[in-house]
């Protein structure tokens, strides 16, 4: 096949890589993208997005089972539902590949040429994509590596049969009726409530002394009182051991389990979710071929993400956490604007981070003990959601807003809330983060009414000493 040269070369489309092509494309540098799989990367294909339609789709049909039990106290009376998840599926697929399609467009329209298939670093300037139609080599003056991560597995419970990644989770036929979900982070509990909801009997097995550790206890607490009324099983301090000699996956006691008192347990399974963690994808890109310095078990990048090599930059999961979708992104665009003679550098002050979880989790910017730690003296105001007039119309009281700001000047350093559908607000948390406001500026800052919005302000209020509604 004939060589092809190009000026920037990125290696994975999912959301990093494909943001960085499409913005070189725009500022007319020659492009070439190669992607083995369909563009979109895990976030479109098997993760974000086709992981919020199945909760979507959980949390409608669980709305619906609670008005048929008569527990509903909104006077709506409805027969007792059914799910049928192939349909669930078979929507949530036609969801992926509309964006399938939406990115391939776009690549397209900013004149980029995708290769499709497995490239291989030949040297820092050459790769070779083992394409359906033979051998292709790509020359470029400058490469992305935009590869991404792929579900750790365990080695005492290899994927397949009954134990499966979030991947496979995705894609069922029929909702499992036991379903062990190991390890008790965002991933875990995000598609273990969803099943529950589904009618899963769900069991979470966390080898810390609590699920979420990532997050502030106060912060979970919504959550945690939730997984007790959808009726999961958390089981804490307790170590998957592997799939029981004296069961089958299927028929019950599939998963052995050794519990925070040092003590065997069975756990009833017929499918086995693991949701360990995520692992960057550095293996079979022929990185040994041009040896880039390593951050651990991530590619090292500065804060233009360009790599020990010249003309080498990295980007998204496989430079390391946050693993998240916003911040490659964020990166895939700085690197082609860089790419292009841009004057760019990495200065974010804050990446927010979501879980889907029932109630949702958000965070932006330090923790009250992180800007303790950093900062000194600080100011921490928070609000319920069960003053708030929105919330209390959707059924949403549990939860708050929480705004941490330096003592002295004000100068806001982290927001998080807890509660239903605050993923939402997230923008106007990282706004105001990036731009550097002040307890004053948030609460001087007219808020609509009625929104869950309007906790944000009054948070504000609150750090300032004096909230208008508690």
């Amino acid at each position: 096949m004939k060589e092809i040269s190009c000026k920037l070369l990125v290696i994975g489309a999912g959301p990093g890589g494909y943001i960085s092509a499409i913005r070189a494309g725009q500022l007319g540098v020659d492009t070439v993208i190669v992607e083995v799989a369909k563009p979109g990367g895990t976030c479109l294909n098997v993760g974000c997005i086709p992981s919020k339609a199945l909760i979507h789709a959980a949390e409608e049909f669980e709305k619906i089972a609670h008005m048929a039990g008569g527990k509903g106290m909104l006077g709506i009376s409805v027969a007792a539902p059914t799910f049928d998840l192939t349909k669930t599926i078979t929507w949530k697929d036609g969801i992926v590949s509309r964006l399938n399609s939406g990115v391939a467009g776009l690549l397209k329209k900013a004149r980029v040429k995708t290769v499709h298939g497995w490239a291989t670093f030949r040297d820092g300037k050459t790769v070779e994509v083992e394409t359906e139609t033979g051998t292709q080599v790509i020359r470029a003056e400058a490469v992305v590596i935009a590869t991404g991560s792929v579900p750790v597995e365990l080695p005492f419970l290899p994927f397949g049969g009954p134990v499966i990644s979030s991947t496979e989770a995705l894609a069922l036929s029929e909702v499992p009726k036991t379903l062990a979900v190991i390890g008790g982070g965002y991933i875990g509990l995000e598609l273990g409530m969803a099943f529950a909801k589904m009618g899963s009997h769900v069991t979470v097995v966390e080898a810390l002394p609590r699920v979420l550790a990532q997050y502030d206890a106060e912060l979970t607490r919504p959550v945690l009182k939730r997984l007790g009324e959808l009726g999961i099983e958390v089981m804490t301090e307790a170590k998957a051991k592997g799939l029981s000699t004296q069961g089958q996956a299927g028929k019950g006691d599939a998963l052995r389990v050794e519990t925070a008192d040092g003590k065997d347990a069975k756990v009833a399974a017929d499918k086995i979710l693991v949701t360990v963690g995520r692992k960057p994808l550095t293996d079979g890109w022929g990185l040994d071929q041009i040896d880039l310095d390593m951050a651990g078990k991530f590619i090292r990048i500065d804060d233009q993400c360009r790599t020990s090599m010249r003309g080498i930059y990295a980007i998204g999961d496989v430079t390391g956490e946050p693993m998240l979708a916003h911040r490659a992104m964020a990166q895939g665009e700085m690197v082609a604007e860089i790419v292009a003679g841009h004057k760019r550098s990495w200065d974010k002050r804050a990446i927010p981070a979501i879980c889907f979880t029932d109630p949702e989790l958000v965070t932006a910017g330090l923790s009250p003990e992180e800007a303790k730690a950093q900062a000194g003296e600080i100011k921490v105001g928070q609000f319920p959601f069960a003053a708030n007039g929105r919330a209390m119309t959707k059924q949403g009281e549990d939860g708050f807003v929480r705004v941490v700001a330096r003592a002295d000047n004000h100068l806001v350093l982290g927001i998080q809330a807890v509660g239903q559908g605050v993923s939402e607000l997230s923008a106007a948390f990282g706004l105001a983060l990036e731009m550097g406001a002040r307890l004053e500026d948030i609460a001087g800052t007219i808020h609509a009414h009625p929104t869950q919005g309007e906790g944000f302000q009054e948070a504000a209020l609150k750090a300032l000493g004096h909230a208008l509604h508690i």
